[in-house]
């Protein structure tokens, strides 16, 4: 009988389209989260544009990674943290999130919701985007990954804080294969 159930529950999960992962863990419980919310499979936004490491420190890249967004769309802690800066750098609204030793997350063009020395939970609001930037037509967020390393800062692509099923676009779909002989 349990095996029943078990296998019963495993093909619901599948049915759900879930593919028998584990579900989203609540904000609060270490998870993590979409810094913005999009129109994708859960909340998935659109990446504008992908991290691009510079070949050297000084070096032109792109140290982040930019999430489609409009102007006074919500901006939440992709990981549970501290807020460690919270205002203006060059007139633009930042805030930086101590995620653990050696790690903070950065968000950009933000107006922070939060104050400075305040730990709040993945996937709870710290900001509001404030404005657009130059190079992203419509507004985006600009979310970057920076590891304390000695002699300096390394950024990283934060896309990589991300579990795979927060990730991916959607489920897996089986479709007919025509013309290939069954194996045998």
């Amino acid at each position: 009988m349990a095996l029943t159930v078990m296998w019963f529950t495993m093909i619901a999960a599948l049915l759900a389209g879930t593919g028998g992962a584990a579900q989203p863990p609540a904000a609060g419980s270490g998870g993590r989260s979409w810094p913005v919310s999009g129109p994708g499979p859960r909340g998935r936004p659109e990446v504008l544009r992908i991290f691009e490491p510079p070949a050297t420190g000084w070096g032109a890249g792109h140290r982040g990674v930019d999430l489609r967004a409009g102007p006074g769309a919500a901006v939440r802690a992709a990981a549970p943290g501290e807020v460690v800066f919270a205002g203006q750098v060059g007139g633009t609204g930042v805030l930086v999130l101590r995620i653990g030793p050696g790690l903070r997350i950065s968000y950009e063009p933000v107006r922070a919701t939060v104050p400075g020395g305040a730990r709040v939970a993945a996937g709870a609001q710290v900001g509001v985007l404030d404005g657009g930037l130059a190079h992203c037509p419509g507004g985006c967020l600009h979310w970057g990954l920076l590891q304390s390393v000695p002699g300096g800062d390394v950024y990283l692509d934060p896309l990589s804080l991300l579990p795979a099923w927060i990730r991916r676009p959607g489920p897996s779909r089986l479709l007919p294969v025509y013309g290939v002989a069954a194996p045998a």
